[in-house]
């Protein structure tokens, strides 16, 4: 009985053995066919797009549910360092996740620089002004103009670098009403409680209650580049680095073209 126990004791300690000494293919594996949650926080600028990737993903990986927090790149930040759960970070700008890398909060490897975009200035589609440059906004018929709040918001800081690269940023501030993220910027001008405002061009093409009025000059501000990083403490490391890869594959550059974006 003693040698039989023995046995059986051998056998079960060389299958634990066999089992951990085996990198799983993804986190979804360790949780034994129970649906794995995934936290991505990604800036609202995207927030279509992301959607769209993430009802692909799940469809291939049905064990995997996407779960975003979209919002100002600033305020995400925030949230990452103060201990958010998150396992993907898609920003709108390097200076927020300069921030998180000067930290050491991003996994080692993972960062990619992924889209391109542009600042255009949009005005309501009925009955909007007739503007065809972002200095026209200093005029008389302008009363309020909707910007993103350049602390945490990039593209208010993008409209700070273009109104100051043209001498007229004091004007623009005593009209200017600040939204919490680029949608609210956009909700403002499509209701028209505010004259004009300052997004990105991605997200002018996706309403049609808005119009472009000018394109900012690429020499008024920084390069509009959207990089993305899996976090260091991710409890989905496998999974967000398979989600990054998919979203950054050659087959879906198509799916952000048509949505505006440049891929980089």
């Amino acid at each position: 009985m003693k040698k039989i126990l023995v046995m059986i004791l051998a056998m079960m300690m060389a299958v634990a053995a066999g089992c951990g000494g085996q990198p799983a293919a993804n986190d979804a594996a360790a949780s034994a066919g129970k649906t794995v949650t995934l936290h991505v926080a990604a800036a609202a600028s995207l927030t279509d797009v992301m959607k769209e990737l993430a009802a692909a993903y799940e469809k291939e990986h049905p064990d995997v549910k996407i779960v975003y927090n979209f919002g100002s790149s600033g305020a995400l930040q925030q949230a990452i360092q103060n201990g958010g759960e998150t396992d993907l970070f898609f920003s709108a700008a390097q200076k927020q996740m300069n921030a998180l890398e000067q930290d050491g909060l991003l996994a080692p490897g993972t960062r990619r620089d992924l889209l391109q975009n542009e600042v255009v200035l949009i005005v309501p589609q009925d009955g909007g002004k007739e503007l065809t440059s972002f200095e026209q906004v200093t005029g008389s018929g302008i009363k309020h103009i909707a910007l993103g709040e350049p602390k945490g918001v990039p593209v208010g800081q993008y409209s700070e670098e273009v109104f100051t690269k043209l001498g007229i940023l004091d004007a623009v501030k005593a009209k200017a009403v600040y939204g919490s993220d680029v949608r609210q910027v956009l909700s403002w001008v499509e209701s028209g409680e505010a004259e004009c405002g300052v997004v990105y061009a991605t997200d002018a093409a996706m309403s049609a209650k808005v119009k472009v009025a000018a394109k900012a000059p690429a020499d008024t501000h920084k390069p509009i580049v959207y990089p993305a990083a899996v976090l260091k403490d991710a409890k989905q490391m496998d999974v967000a680095k398979d989600f990054l890869a998919f979203v950054a594959s050659d087959a879906n550059k198509k799916i952000f073209e048509k949505y505006g974006f440049e891929v980089k």
